[in-house]
């Protein structure tokens, strides 16, 4: 890959001038990178942006959903690609310039995009707001512009809402030129650094280090106090062992290796790359939930980067002091630069396991020539979105490959049964495009 000379990771930046700004002053704070901004009018320059930028950029951080969902759509680059997340003090922010506008004591009914229902359902209750009413778009977060402002124009005129909420700039600047009152969701300097610190952490210079060894440390979470509620020491040995037999489970979906350092903690080891296909790009940990489940305890977790196992273990107990500052039921990442990332969801619900042990699936996919590599990628996907189908060039992105080499490993799968062509999506011009489903995750109860 060419790259423009200079020192750091060069790091191409795509959005309307605005958030590029933010985004550049975040930036000061991640001395590893050297930016490469590129401002755009209209999302639809976006994808020319990216394909400018693809040979000159280890990374590109794109600003908006849309924008994100073009470049992603339209283009085949092959260098990373992120997008700064929306959470929630962006949402409360313009939630509060809406009240501060509507009638007091009134029903608000807002229109909203990019957040789905059961994250602004969250967002609402944890504020106890009871008197907002939202509707929220169908389909992908990433549609189109065009897309997003008919949505809204819809429900405006059909009465149903006040005024809406969006995640792009362009859709809240078309929102108004149409009189129809919307608030932009910003993102907040927060979201802009996690989307940073992710955006470090994919880059190639960090794919040399996928062997890396990843050192964790978990503690259950007031384990003691269900200790004390078993009349016998053979009660608490046996929970003890079924425990230690879930987390063993969980340290061989990681390839890795766990050892017991106490009777509520525990060491495991494994490596970089898959760590983070398994979390979904250190996005979450769902042993929290299985754990919490089954015996009703919490996890705090702690995970050390370095670049010897020796500095990975120190980082590993920092990063495991920090979840326990932060009440338990969590878990951050230290890096071999010291830098922390979390806290990552540990028990939030997700649509899939990050896992599969049924030894005859795992059979039927290395047969099938799907590697772990790909199995983990593919489940950690389904897991944070619970879709299971897709067009090949999305799971050529998912897969981190070509789109020819897709086409080549999809024939290889549904021969063994594992992939079946689930309908075809007419587009206005050329063939058209089949839609792929995982079939062996819905089938996985089954065999």
């Amino acid at each position: 890959m060419a790259a423009s000379p200079g020192k750091g990771i060069a790091i191409g930046i795509i959005g309307p001038e605005a958030l590029v700004s933010r985004i550049l002053k975040v930036l000061q704070a991640f001395p590893s990178f050297r930016p490469r901004p590129m401002i755009y009018e209209d999302e639809s320059e976006a994808p020319g942006l990216a394909e400018a930028l693809e040979t000159e950029v280890e990374v590109i951080l794109v600003s908006g959903p849309v924008a994100y969902g073009r470049i992603r759509d339209q283009t085949d680059v092959k260098v990373a690609l992120h997008h700064v997340p929306l959470t929630d003090t962006g949402f409360y922010r313009a939630l509060s310039r809406l009240k501060n506008r509507h009638a007091e004591g009134r029903r608000l009914r807002v229109s909203i995009d990019t957040l789905s229902k059961p994250e602004v359902s969250k967002l609402l209750g944890e504020i106890n707001e009871t008197r907002v009413e939202a509707i929220h778009v169908d389909g992908s977060m990433y549609a189109s512009k065009d897309a997003l402002i008919a949505f809204h124009m819809a429900e405006h005129a059909s009465g149903k809402c006040d005024a809406a909420m969006t995640a792009d700039e362009s859709v809240a600047r078309s929102l108004t030129k149409l009189g129809i009152p919307n608030e932009w969701m910003i993102p907040t300097d927060q979201n802009i650094t996690v989307a940073l610190e992710r955006a470090l952490l994919s880059t190639e210079s960090r794919q040399n280090r996928e062997a890396q060894i990843v050192v964790g440390l978990m503690k259950l979470d007031r384990f003691e106090n269900l200790v004390h509620g078993h009349a016998s020491e053979h009660g608490v040995q046996k929970l003890q062992l079924d425990i230690h037999r879930m987390l063993l489970d969980y340290a061989e979906s990681l390839e890795g290796y766990l050892t017991p350092l106490a009777g509520d903690v525990f060491l495991f080891f494994t490596t970089r790359g898959i760590f983070e296909r398994a979390t979904g790009g250190y996005k979450s940990i769902p042993l929290g939930k299985s754990v919490n489940e089954r015996f009703g305890l919490s996890l705090s977790i702690g995970i050390g980067f370095g670049r010897s196992a020796s500095e990975a273990g120190t980082h590993a107990r920092m990063a495991l002091r920090k979840s326990k500052e932060a009440g338990g039921d969590t878990c951050f990442i230290v890096g071999e630069d010291q830098t922390v990332i979390g806290p990552l969801a540990v028990t939030d619900p997700l649509e899939a396991a990050l896992s599969i042990t049924d030894k005859a699936l795992l059979k039927r996919s290395e047969d099938a020539g799907m590697t772990s590599g790909y199995l983990s990628r593919l489940m950690a996907q389904v897991a944070r979105t619970g879709k299971t189908d897709y067009m090949v060039h999305e799971l050529a992105s998912i897969l981190d490959v070509t789109v020819r080499s897709t086409h080549r490993l999809l024939l290889q799968w549904m021969d063994h049964g594992l992939v079946r062509i689930a309908g075809v999506e007419k587009v206005p011009k050329g063939r058209p495009r089949q839609i792929y489903r995982l079939a062996f995750l819905g089938e996985n109860e089954q065999i």
